[in-house]
């Protein structure tokens, strides 16, 4: 976790991020986050949701010895953003033995939910790892409710558009694609093959894999799913149907071979930005950011964005989400997760705003201690 993390920790604990009443009124990254039941939140790998007035924190519910989901999905809610009450488990999973896709033991990674206007329904998505079949299964996940805080009813789980090609591939790259032969891949230009779709056209009939996946809706009510794919070297973009339940067999491959995952992506003045990670299983990396003007368009590579001590690996923490402030102009805050693999139940969060250099490039600054007011104030 770098040099200087247990320091972060220590200074954080040190602060007083809590109202007389008891509540907190700012955010210490790092430090253990208590709901209003003075549990630390259990909401990993999440995302936020907005809806009347209310923002619903949805994530991993992680057990003292296992990453494996042994309850489910939690929701938490709040007014604040700072202060969380615990709504209870929004999707939960199915008995052990039952042989359901989500049966207990089974991995439930990254939920992401979105409203849909149209259909008046709270959708679900999330990475799912079939249990007993490690990382091989690669499938997402889709779950629905009539309210935010749940139950979520799962609906069905696969991998992503079988038999369809990507856009942003021409015909002559789909063939050379299709050509590549395991003597390709074990030569020394292995990463060439990959770059050139050597795992999409292997996973073209089954389906694509999706792993680290975030959600997002853009301004016209178009939603997308964002996900690693190809063995974790390829971004997939894949655009939703209009009910948010299903890909409508759109989808690009983005920054392919560059090993990217755990996206978390944010628009601003029409450029999309997307935070992700690099490839290196619980182990912090450098934080890795990039933009496009479409999102199913070229993508350019900027620096790591992360400054202040442990920068070199995001603040020992993984992007997870990027959440707008409702109300706020041009304030989003970046949340990751500091995984604690020994015991998972006591991983930490990291919220930082989000802050722009002269450049107009996003900036991630190390805060030991920070409120909404703190950002407006300057």
């Amino acid at each position: 976790m770098g040099k200087n993390y247990l320091c972060h920790i220590v200074c954080a604990l040190l602060l007083v991020s809590c109202t007389s009443s008891g509540k907190y009124d700012s955010f210490t990254p790092g430090r253990t986050w208590e709901d209003t039941d003075g549990v630390h939140i259990n909401a990993h790998g999440g995302g936020i949701l907005y809806h009347d007035g209310k923002y619903y924190w949805y994530g991993e519910h992680k057990s003292e010895n296992t990453s494996s989901a042994l309850v489910g999905v939690n929701v938490y809610s709040s007014e604040d953003l700072y202060n969380w009450k615990k709504e209870g488990v929004a999707l939960s999973v199915m008995p052990e033995g039952s042989g359901h896709k989500i049966e207990k033991g089974c991995i439930i990674e990254r939920p992401k939910v979105v409203y849909n206007r149209k259909t008046d329904k709270f959708v679900m998505w999330f990475h799912l790892e079939l249990k007993g079949m490690g990382y091989s299964a690669a499938e997402y996940g889709v779950a629905v409710s009539d309210s935010p805080e749940g139950p979520f009813e799962f609906l069905y789980a696969q991998r992503s558009c079988p038999g369809i090609w990507p856009v942003n591939m021409t015909e002559e790259e789909i063939s050379a694609a299709k050509a590549i032969t395991q003597a390709d891949l074990d030569s020394d230009r292995r990463h060439d093959y990959v770059v050139a779709g050597a795992w999409l056209a292997r996973d073209i009939e089954g389906g694509q894999m999706s792993r680290d996946m975030t959600v997002f809706v853009d301004d016209d009510g178009t939603a997308y799913h964002i996900f690693a794919s190809e063995e974790n070297q390829t971004l997939h973009v894949a655009r939703l149907t209009d009910d948010y339940l299903y890909h409508d067999g759109v989808y690009a491959r983005v920054l392919p071979g560059k090993s990217n995952e755990a996206p978390a992506i944010f628009k601003k003045d029409g450029v999309y930005w997307m935070i992700t990670s690099g490839c290196t299983g619980w182990s912090p990396n450098p934080a890795r950011l990039s933009c496009a003007t479409d999102i199913m368009g070229e993508w350019t590579s900027y620096p790591n964005p992360c400054s202040g001590p442990d920068a070199e690996i995001t603040f020992g923490a993984q992007s997870t989400f990027v959440l707008p402030v409702h109300g706020k102009k041009d304030c989003w805050i970046f949340m990751a997760d500091i995984w604690t693999p020994d015991r998972p139940i006591d991983a930490r969060y990291v919220w930082l705003p989000v802050t722009f250099g002269e450049d107009g490039v996003p900036e991630l600054v190390w805060r030991d201690s920070w409120s909404l007011d703190d950002m407006y104030a300057r």
